[in-house]
């Protein structure tokens, strides 16, 4: 038995989530039937964390284990031949039989995408959140210096959330700009965050609280003020799910 670890990208549009849902189509369940057209197993695969539905991903890692004898450098692609075509396995390794893709990780980051301007980018439309107004840029990158370190998230994460712990670290937030597209009269605008973890809806609600930070109705200082207040109440709506991606997942050396 050999436990495997494999580096996925995904477009979220078409799926209802990662993980398993009874009666509805998802990632998980499109890796799970590929692997078992390849080899005949039945493996249930364990993933870095969920998407929700309309999220997408660049690097989510999953791992599972398999009696098949199938080199590992030819793994990936024999699984992307009985795959959709919007989802796309990039690496596969050996990792050691402790090795759990969710507990082993130690950091993630996770990139949300505005297109700002007049115009949104036809093709990528389902990666992206269109604001055609204006927003203040350089308060909304202060605002999310206001989130590094260690904080309890409560106020940013959805009620639905299980987690007994709402203390997180958030190790790096930024924000970039694309160059302007004179045609569309727009730009990307990526915000990255890159923590120890996240909890339900955190990034889109951090994304929608920022955006009021940019339209004036809140100010940078707010950022810091909604985490005091320990209270989702206080913080702005939760961001549309497209706009989100998984960026990548960090493990030891």
């Amino acid at each position: 038995m050999r436990n495997i670890c494999m580096t996925v990208s995904y477009d979220g549009t078409a799926y209802h989530g990662f993980q398993v849902q009874p009666g509805k189509i998802t990632v998980q369940e499109c890796l799970e039937q590929g692997i078992k057209i390849l080899t005949g197993e039945e493996v249930k695969v364990i993933s870095s964390g969920r998407t929700d539905a309309g999220v997408h991903s660049r690097g989510q890692v999953f791992n599972f284990v398999t009696a098949s004898q199938i080199p590992v450098e030819r793994w990936a692609l024999a699984l992307n031949a009985r795959l959709p075509d919007d989802i796309v396995v990039r690496h596969a390794r050996i990792v050691p039989d402790h090795f759990h893709a969710r507990r082993s990780a130690k950091r993630k980051t996770y990139r949300y995408t505005i297109r700002y301007g007049k115009y949104p980018d036809l093709f990528k439309r389902y990666m992206e959140f269109h604001h055609p107004t204006r927003l203040d840029l350089d308060e909304m990158r202060e605002g999310l210096q206001h989130l590094v370190g260690q904080h309890d998230f409560v106020s940013y994460c959805s009620v639905r959330n299980t987690k007994k712990s709402t203390v997180r670290t958030i190790y790096e937030a930024r924000l970039e700009c694309d160059p302007w597209d004179e045609d569309l009269k727009s730009t990307a605008v990526h915000i990255y965050l890159s923590g120890s973890g996240f909890l339900y809806n955190m990034v889109r609600i951090i994304v929608g609280t920022l955006l009021q930070v940019g339209e004036g109705k809140r100010t940078s200082l707010d950022m810091r003020s909604i985490l005091e207040a320990k209270d989702r109440a206080s913080a702005g709506p939760t961001a549309m799910p497209h706009g989100l991606m998984l960026w990548e997942v960090f493990y030891p050396e």
